[in-house]
């Protein structure tokens, strides 16, 4: 495993960090066992939110953070930690959004479910328009302060979102963010344009989520064949494969093959590899649901696609900004 700098800070990071958005796994004890599996190949590094839960249901929210509870406890010295807030977590008028009553009230329930005095980073899920942007990170450098976390940062945020909180923290004189955190891949390289130049300039942190673009470029899709059973896709969602994976799309998945074979790798590994050929992008969040994905993960860190295999798939998959996740 390889670690980095998360963006300014001296805070060291895996490449690879482990998201608990575990949208295939409702069996808790399966999905521990995950979590330990990935540890031990070197990942120190987990992400999660007050809104994750296990499985696909809406009841299910908070579930990630009770998972991770159990394994904090063995290893809570050891691990960059991570949790959000904004989403929707109940039906309440106030139970959504980053009013600091609802920022101030969601990290002691995170801390609670996690079984744990602070976080590592505490994450502002999106940006919120109906709440001064000032009055959420005022709320954010208290939870600062009061030592709940150690660093914060945002999730969704446009590149002039993010540089009117960095200019907005430096005017009030609060603590900074370090990082974002945004989905980029092959099918869905929006980041590109205006978020790439502004970590450049201001070099944030940058996580990245759905590297393998919700499965598409896991391998197990073939363009014109229906999804494989017990896939995303083929719960419910087999009419939106055949649009997801357009002409476009199915000529990267082609070349991500054929580069993925020269290497003895998996077409996820290679995936994975070229979102971290990108010297913006600090580390990939991965969704291992099983051990065996995990494992499959963790082979896409210790070697690199060559210049000209970046360059043919930075060609077939150019000016892909679709709005995967």
């Amino acid at each position: 495993m390889e670690y980095v700098n998360f963006g300014r800070s001296g805070l060291k990071v895996s490449r690879l960090a482990y998201g608990l958005g575990m949208r295939g796994q409702d069996n808790v004890d399966e999905a521990e066992r995950a979590i330990e599996r990935g540890i031990e190949l070197g990942i120190n590094f987990i992400d999660c939110a007050n809104v994750y839960g296990l499985g696909d249901a809406y009841e299910t929210r908070g579930t990630s953070e009770q998972l991770l509870a159990r394994v904090l406890k063995r290893h809570r010295d050891d691990l960059v930690v991570t949790s959000k807030v904004a989403s929707r977590i109940g039906e309440g008028p106030n139970d959504a959004g980053l009013s600091r009553y609802h920022v101030m009230r969601e990290i002691d329930r995170t801390l609670a479910r996690l079984q744990t005095d602070h976080i590592d980073v505490y994450i502002l899920h999106v940006y919120d328009e109906e709440t001064p942007l000032e009055e959420t990170l005022r709320a954010l450098d208290d939870v600062v302060r009061a030592g709940k976390t150690r660093y914060v940062g945002v999730s969704n945020f446009q590149a002039w979102q993010v540089l009117k909180a960095l200019w907005t923290q430096d005017r009030l004189g609060l603590d900074p963010l370090i990082c974002i955190q945004n989905p980029y891949n092959l099918l869905n390289r929006g980041l590109e344009l205006e978020m790439w130049p502004a970590q450049r300039d201001q070099r944030f942190g940058v996580m990245t989520y759905s590297p393998l673009g919700v499965g598409l470029l896991s391998g197990v899709y073939t363009p014109g064949e229906p999804p494989p059973e017990g896939t995303l896709y083929a719960k419910g969602r087999a009419e939106a494969l055949e649009k997801d994976l357009n002409e476009a799309a199915g000529r990267t998945l082609e070349i991500l093959r054929e580069i993925a074979g020269a290497h003895g790798r998996t077409v996820a590994q290679t995936a994975i590899n070229w979102v971290l050929s990108h010297p913006e992008v600090t580390a990939a969040i991965t969704g291992g649901d099983t051990v065996a994905h995990m494992e499959e993960n963790a082979g896409a860190v210790g070697w690199s696609i060559t210049p000209e295999d970046r360059a043919l798939l930075d060609e077939a998959s150019a000016g892909q900004d679709s709005v995967l996740d």
